[in-house]
């Protein structure tokens, strides 16, 4: 399918309850020519309704999360994990902590609220605070075992600063969730709060409920203002001291640091001020939802139903912004359920003054929560209009990066029906092919190689990075040192702007990664075409005994630098099958360089190199055992691998390249037992930005693996090259 861009772009800047609702809009009815980027620090959004839930064993953390990378990949919507710096709303560009800015022709903020931290100065490992939710469960979890290896005695004192619902549903909960981490020691809970009422907002009945709870469990709750934080004591404005072991922190909600950078009207407390349409008083195309904003002449609690009702709201007037008409107004609603976790299968309703408990009202919020989350946890792929033939393909969808290079059977059988001339300056080229090619100029050498492929993931600057490493690591796999990069690049049809900021974004990744090793982008020729497409010629200098494939010697072991498994992840992720944490492990790895592996490989003058990538380790593999003539033993439960790769493979997701990768397998010895095996497909996996595969001499194997660990830490031993031989063959244990 022919890709065009957008004429308009719609930034979503935090993932929360409102802007959610924006994506799940947008897998149903997507906006005409317009693409939806969405900003958040990390890969999930956390629903605070159930965090306490997962506190008390009533769900499992993944029942709260909703997972960005596939619901942004099933909205066709590009997601950006990185820190926003500042906003300029001239230029209608966002600034990151990490890589170039962006443009928006309208921004929705949702970034939400942050605890009060006046008293505390993020250095005392006894305060947890609330929020990020993302990672409260594991920040507690690090804290409270500390704590409890810290400290002596038979119990174990916790205290909730904050007396709100939040405050109250954890005081409430953590009982049940805390007590496999106290070593057998007592728990003992104490709520302070600066003003009497026990979940601030709720009725009189409804908090009369809560303190029977309270008075049942023996947990205290103190009226006090907190002036002071010690470790895990705290100083009250009345002149007591609660000594205690770890903190609590979910105080009266503050705008976030975010807000303070931006430089638009805000409230007495740092929200942005809106009109009753969320949008800016400034009359920016920017709105401001949830918890970030305010809307003048009304003064809302800081709660997620608020942001809920908004949803609607938003998606009308994101595409009315768009198209220059009238918005439409929010009018907050006066009352809400409320619903109060007892942690035990019981809760605490409250409406409009009426208060009921029990197991049914817990029932009730579980239906409730239950079903909320279900919106957003669907990662189908949306098939709104979609031309039949491409709903048809969607399960062959090809796959890009590496994993869309041509067969190596094809290239092969092609270049055997050419007669290529041949020139006495060059030194390795196409009669012996390797990594790059190096030709002799008047008593020089060069190097030289090219690589480029279709963008694999929605991110022009990620893809620009890899896509610079991918064609550095030719270079690097060969000893030599990159001196000046040539850029190739396909541009789809669009405005000018939109094919300027793509190009930008493209050419600012790989720059960031030739500025590294000191490599010059010195030309290059972009066209425009069917998809984007991205890749590098290079120019380096070799050393005097270049690194060949070739060179492998009898006893050496093979170490390969990073995971297999990439090729299949991506695939999923065009699919929407690729879990975050998968994403999140797999990125950073991509985004490493070979580079420093080089360096610690020429240290130890390691004989053959080359690196993995489209072929996969079984096709890259065998290009050395037939450069060498020797064969060789792979040991498949020694290979590293991405998580999730095996999973995938099992479930027949695999890499377009794969089945042509796997033509190589006629000259594998693998047990019948293997063969069917993930592990073993994994071989024949594409890989995208993959690592180096050396040949060590055994008596320098331990140091080597020592040092490349620190640069490239999944780096392992796998196997070990065999005697020569007539033919050449490939033995998996």
């Amino acid at each position: 399918m022919r890709e065009r861009l957008p004429r308009h772009d719609v930034v979503l800047l935090g993932v929360g309850h409102t802007n959610a609702h924006i994506l799940k809009m947008w897998k149903m009815q997507p906006y005409t020519d317009v693409r939806l980027t969405c900003i958040s620090n990390y890969s999930v959004a956390t629903y605070s309704g159930m965090l306490p839930g997962v506190l008390a064993g009533q769900y499992k953390t993944a029942d709260m999360e909703i997972d960005l990378v596939r619901l942004c990949a099933s909205a066709n919507s590009r997601l950006i994990i990185d820190d926003v710096d500042a906003i300029d709303f001239e230029e209608r560009r966002i600034n990151f902590a990490n890589r170039p800015s962006i443009r928006f022709d309208a921004l929705s903020i949702g970034v939400g609220s942050v605890p009060n931290q006046d008293l505390l100065d993020g250095k005392n490992p006894r305060v947890v605070l609330i929020k990020p939710m993302q990672t409260f469960l594991e920040r507690l979890e690090t804290a409270t075992r500390i704590a409890v290896s810290e400290t002596e005695g038979d119990e174990f004192r916790v205290t909730i600063v904050g007396g709100g619902v939040g405050g109250v549903e954890i005081a409430l909960c953590l009982q049940q969730g805390i007590h496999t981490w106290l070593a057998g020691r007592k728990l003992i809970i104490r709520v302070i709060s600066s003003h009497s009422a026990l979940g601030k907002g709720v009725s009189a009945a409804a908090e009369k409920s809560v303190r029977k709870e309270f008075d049942s469990r023996n947990i205290e709750h103190i009226k006090d203002r907190v002036v002071a934080v010690e470790a895990g004591n705290v100083e009250l404005e009345s002149g007591g001291n609660i000594e205690g072991d770890l903190i609590l922190w979910a105080t009266t909600a503050e705008a976030p640091p975010l807000l303070h950078n931006i430089d638009l009207p805000k409230d007495d407390r740092g929200f942005l001020l809106t009109k009753d349409t969320l949008q800016t008083t400034a009359d920016h195309p920017v709105f401001a939802v949830g918890d970030t904003g305010t809307i003048e002449n009304h003064r809302t609690a800081k709660a997620g139903v608020y942001a809920v009702r908004q949803g609607p709201i938003l998606w009308e007037n994101l595409q009315r912004i768009l198209h220059n008409q009238p918005l439409e107004k929010y009018q907050p609603q006066k009352n809400f359920l409320k619903l109060v976790n007892l942690g035990d299968g019981r809760a605490v309703a409250d409406y409009y003054g009426f208060s009921w408990s029990g197991k049914s009202s817990w029932r009730l919020k579980n239906y409730i929560d239950v079903k909320f989350m279900r919106m957003y946890q669907n990662y189908s792929p949306s098939m709104m209009s979609m031309p039949a033939e491409d709903e048809a393909a969607i399960a062959h969808m090809r796959c890009a990066g590496c994993g869309g290079k041509v067969g190596g059977s094809v290239l092969h059988n092609a270049l055997a029906r050419i007669t290529i001339p041949s020139n006495d300056q060059v030194t390795i080229g196409l009669d012996e092919p390797d990594d790059v090619a190096v030709i002799s100029t008047r008593g020089n050498s060069i190097a030289a190689t090219v690589d480029f492929f279709t963008s694999f993931i929605d991110d022009p600057y990620i893809v620009g990075r890899v896509a610079a490493l991918n064609a550095l690591s030719d270079l690097f796999a060969s000893g030599a040192r990159p001196v000046a990069a040539l850029a190739v690049a396909t541009v789809p049809l669009g405005r000018p702007r939109h094919q300027e900021e793509l190009l930008y974004q493209l050419l600012a990744g790989g720059i960031e990664e030739f500025r590294k090793v000191d490599t010059a982008l010195v030309g290059g020729h972009t066209i425009e075409g069917p998809q984007t497409t991205i890749g590098y010629a290079l120019i380096g200098e070799p050393e005097e005994a270049p690194w060949q494939k070739g060179n492998c010697e009898e006893g050496d072991n093979l170490i390969l630098t990073k995971p297999l498994g990439s090729g299949v992840l991506l695939a999923a992720h065009m699919q929407a099958l690729c879990r975050a944490a998968w994403m999140d492990e797999l990125r950073p790895v991509l985004l490493t360089s070979n580079w420093d592996a080089a360096q610690v490989a020429r240290k130890f003058q390691v004989r053959a190199v080359t690196d993995v990538t489209g072929f996969g380790l079984a096709g890259h593999m065998l290009e050395m055992l037939r450069a060498s003539g020797h064969s060789a033993t792979l040991q498949l439960d020694s290979i590293p691998l991405f998580s999730g790769a095996c999973k995938l493979i099992e479930t027949g997701i695999e890499s377009t390249l794969a089945p042509a990768n796997k033509e190589v397998s006629t000259m594998i010895d693998v047990a019948p037992r293997w063969e069917s095996t993930p592990q073993y497909k994994t071989l024949f996996d594409p890989q995208t930005s993959g690592g180096l595969l050396l040949a060590v001499a055994p008596e320098k194997t331990d140091s080597a693996l020592e040092q490349l660990r620190v640069v490239s830490p999944h780096a392992a031993v796998i196997g070990q090259i065999g005697a020569k031989g007539s033919e050449v063959r490939l033995v998996v244990k």
